[in-house]
């Protein structure tokens, strides 16, 4: 062999690190109430970047889902046939409870914890997160329905992965699915045009066309469809109990721009076979619940991308070398370094302040409760309005590198802009935010009570909340309040980001981000930090973990 074809300069391949081996996510989980359960995390977290892992991503990416709609002989079958790898992820997910096992988790900081363990194991792949964080997602819309969450609520929270088309009650664990969005309305539910029509004995029959259900492989979705009172709720089963197929069709899967692993589809109901969850004609209000748990899913989500691009940037400039010396201590790469883990870190700090919010307020926190709807609205719009932007300057880290599928990079870059758009794109989450704020005035009180807990600490903070009480004093009529809703989002996000880190992080992070984020020092792109910032101290935090091989 030649000299040319000899490797130099480039980096050795990342695996055999842990996904949980981050100050930030374990300081949050030890200061929320869940350290009971860091052993867990950092068992899947040193999984996650395991090279056994790492090459069922791989295969599950690469092989996607194929849908058949009949068999050989013709008849309707509509299966989703997906490689084996897509079974191995999911199996570990499920075994681990990042499903819906933490609503029959008596524990205090259930949610917390498999907020966690959700983050890390995002890292490894995440396609499959989807049906995981439907299936979590399902469980409180349920309960709507008292007597349908007796029944399915224990097998939706069970730790065994059963895949296959039987009747859901004869299985030992389920998957649960949604089916909300339709062509004409899209996040407008309410234009939805399914109907529902009651056939006497409890149950109705739904009849229509929906443009996006994700993970059709589901054993059970809920749907929403218009009945005689209104828009409602139902839990539509792919299998009756008696064993036959539900009259749901699969038209075609979706060819998406983000990850490939998971199977997105369009399908019809025909007379198929629901049973209403909540009242008749109130299905927007009991599947908020849904809602709300997969937005807290998107922000963690976002979080755990920003971390697996950081990681890979820190390892491959750490290894890479230019003009003499490593890419890492170049002045100007150390500057984009230190841009993106300190944008890391403030997205992993409020995903998980979220995450015990919600623990807080199932216990009967009121405070918590009105925190959680402000906060998690805000928190949605920003940080995975944030993750596009993160996902491309940590791609360019890496250079051609980083530009070709084998990296790992174009994947996550692709499935950043999902986590923005899913359950309510910017405008909504950011129309949400106006919602809270005029129907729950408690809401603004704990978010202040949360922020003002750092109160004197940092002199551009408290500018910063200063400057957001005369921005909500300044809203006016509803039609300019929401031309200031995106900016509203953001401020009330990056405050709360701020009050976080100054309470809880290093100073020399917590500095980055208020001279930056919060008083102007900083450009348009990452890697503007302003004069004074500890790059050494920043990146000496985010390293953990972040340089294995």
């Amino acid at each position: 062999m030649t000299v040319t074809h000899e490797v130099t300069n480039q980096a050795p391949p990342l695996t055999g690190f842990s996904a949980a081996d981050e100050p930030a996510l374990l300081e949050a989980l030890r200061r929320e109430g869940g350290a009971w359960g860091e052993a867990e995390v950092v068992e899947l977290g040193a999984l996650a970047g395991s090279a056994e892992v790492q090459d069922q991503a791989h295969w599950a990416e690469q092989q996607p889902p194929r849908l058949h709609t009949h068999d050989r002989y013709g008849h309707r079958v509509d299966e989703v046939e997906f490689h084996p790898a897509w079974h191995q992820l999911m199996t570990t997910a499920v075994e681990h409870g990042l499903h819906a096992a933490p609503w029959t988790d008596r524990r205090a900081g259930a949610h917390l914890v498999r907020a966690a363990k959700f983050y890390v194991w995002s890292q490894a792949e995440a396609g499959h997160g989807c049906p995981i964080s439907m299936t979590y997602a399902a469980v409180p819309a349920l309960r709507a329905a008292p007597e349908l969450a007796a029944r399915y609520e224990p097998l939706l929270a069970a730790r065994a992965y059963d895949f296959g088309l039987r009747a859901p009650l004869s299985k030992r664990g389920l998957i649960a699915g949604m089916s909300m969005t339709e062509k004409q309305g899209g996040s407008d539910v309410r234009a939805n045009t399914t109907a529902a029509v009651p056939t006497g004995d409890g149950s109705y029959r739904l009849t229509g066309h929906k443009w996006f259900t994700s993970a059709p492989m589901s054993d059970v979705f809920l749907a929403l469809a218009q009945t005689p009172e209104g828009l409602t709720c139902f839990l539509v089963p792919r299998v009756l109990p008696d064993g036959s197929r539900n009259g749901m069709r699969l038209l075609r899967l979706k060819d998406k721009l983000g990850n490939r692993s998971n199977a997105s589809s369009e399908i019809e109901y025909e007379d198929a076979v629901a049973w209403p969850v909540g009242e008749p004609g109130r299905g927007v209000r009991t599947i908020v619940e849904m809602v709300n748990m997969t937005r807290l899913d998107c922000v963690l989500g976002s979080a755990a991308g920003m971390r697996a691009g950081l990681r890979q940037a820190l390892h491959h400039t750490a290894h890479r070398r230019a003009f003499g010396r490593e890419l890492d201590r170049q002045p100007l790469m150390r500057a984009v370094l230190t841009d993106l883990a300190v944008e890391s870190e403030a997205a992993t700090v409020l995903g998980m302040r979220l995450a015990a919010a919600v623990d807080r307020s199932g216990a009967g926190d009121a405070g918590e409760a009105a925190l959680r709807r402000l906060a998690l609205a805000a928190g949605k719009y920003w940080v995975c309005k944030r993750g596009s932007g993160h996902a491309a300057e940590a791609l360019e880290c890496l250079g051609g590198n980083g530009y070709v599928e084998d990296s790992g990079m174009p994947r996550l870059y692709r499935e950043a802009p999902l986590l923005s758009i899913w359950e309510g794109s910017g405008n909504v989450a950011a129309l949400d935010v106006l919602r809270a704020l005029t129907r729950e005035p408690a809401a603004l009180d704990a978010y202040f009570a949360e922020v003002d807990a750092a109160a004197g600490t940092d002199r551009r903070l408290d500018a910063a909340v200063a400057g957001l009480r005369k921005l909500l004093g300044s809203l006016g009529d509803p039609e300019r309040a929401q031309l200031m809703a995106r900016s509203l989002a953001e401020r009330l996000a990056l405050v709360l980001q701020g009050a976080l880190l100054v309470r809880h992080s290093t100073p020399a992070v917590a500095d980055a981000f208020c001279a930056s984020r919060l008083d102007g020092e900083w450009g348009h792109a990452f890697g503007t930090l302003p004069p004074g910032v500890d790059h050494a101290a920043v990146l000496g935090r985010a390293r953990t973990g972040a340089d294995a091989g």
